[in-house]
């Protein structure tokens, strides 16, 4: 019988491949090209898969949408984890999975929240469509915000009441990584504390949100949909890993010059997904 399930989903994931999104993608831990099927066969036994995205890019989305459909067909049971919803709208994601939303209301109340709807919607239709679990991840933008401008200490105990204690500590690597991100906009000193302290607290933030939603449905696999600079493994992965022993996959799609072979390694992402859309690292 185990065998029978086993070749079921072999094919199974085998249909699917027929349609990825990306060229291909690179398996970092192994330094080698990788098949879908043996990819979601990875992804299948872990809690979180953390896919990042350049935010306007359709073609990231568009890959994202293959790997969360092909591990729901794959039968693992997925939820969404998303950096473009603040925790606060969670009713209204879970009104809109119920069916209880058209998309007219539903494409107002992202906007609340986020912007881009065209590249997205296609995503947030499969997931009414199929009944997937959507959480919300983010904090309000304004206290992102106000630590990037005069660092965390800023903050009145109202507004840190519910917030992680955040600190710039992070490696040398990160340093770079978040230097790089700046495009030319280099910080020094104070200035650099500040952005730092607000990149800590927005990763460390939804790291709390994600690590509540595993507690509460520890059956699931989380695919955590992010821009680059928080899905990789020194973002919101390193955060959710100082709470607890969880087992997590990150995907990146490749940006050349930035995010490829020759800049990236396994300490960063486990998977390039290479042949999407090129675009500035966002």
């Amino acid at each position: 019988m185990r065998t029978i399930r086993l070749l079921i989903l072999l094919l199974t994931l085998k249909m699917i491949a027929i349609g990825f999104a990306a060229a291909h993608s690179f398996d970092l831990n192994r330094l080698e090209v990788t098949t879908l099927e043996e990819m979601i066969a990875d992804l299948s036994g872990v809690q979180v898969v953390f896919i990042g995205e350049i935010h306007d890019q359709a073609s990231h989305h568009a890959a994202q949408l293959q790997v969360i459909r092909a591990l729901h067909e794959a039968g693992v049971p997925v939820s969404i984890g998303l950096e473009m919803f603040r925790e606060e709208g969670q009713a209204e994601l879970d009104r809109w999975r119920a069916g209880e939303l058209e998309e007219d209301e539903f494409r107002e109340i992202f906007a609340r929240h986020w912007s881009y709807w065209p590249v997205y919607r296609e995503i947030f239709l499969y997931a009414r469509d199929s009944r997937i679990p959507l959480v919300g991840l983010n904090i309000p933008r304004q206290l992102v915000k106000q630590v990037a401008r005069s660092g965390f200490d800023s903050l009145s105990d109202e507004q840190r009441k519910d917030l992680p204690l955040t600190y710039c500590d992070v490696s040398p690597r990160y340093r770079q990584f978040m230097s790089r991100t700046l495009q030319g906009h280099p910080l020094e000193g104070t200035a650099f504390e500040n952005f730092c302290e607000a990149q800590i607290l927005w990763d460390a933030s939804m790291a709390v949100n994600l690590e509540n939603y595993l507690q509460e449905h520890p059956e699931r696999t989380v695919v955590v949909l992010a821009g680059n600079g928080h899905a990789w493994k020194h973002g919101i992965p390193e955060q959710l890993l100082r709470r607890g022993a969880y087992l997590t996959r990150v995907l990146l799609p490749e940006v050349p010059g930035r995010i490829d072979r020759a800049t990236t390694s396994a300490d960063e992402t486990d998977y390039l997904l290479e042949g999407v859309d090129q675009a500035p690292l966002h």
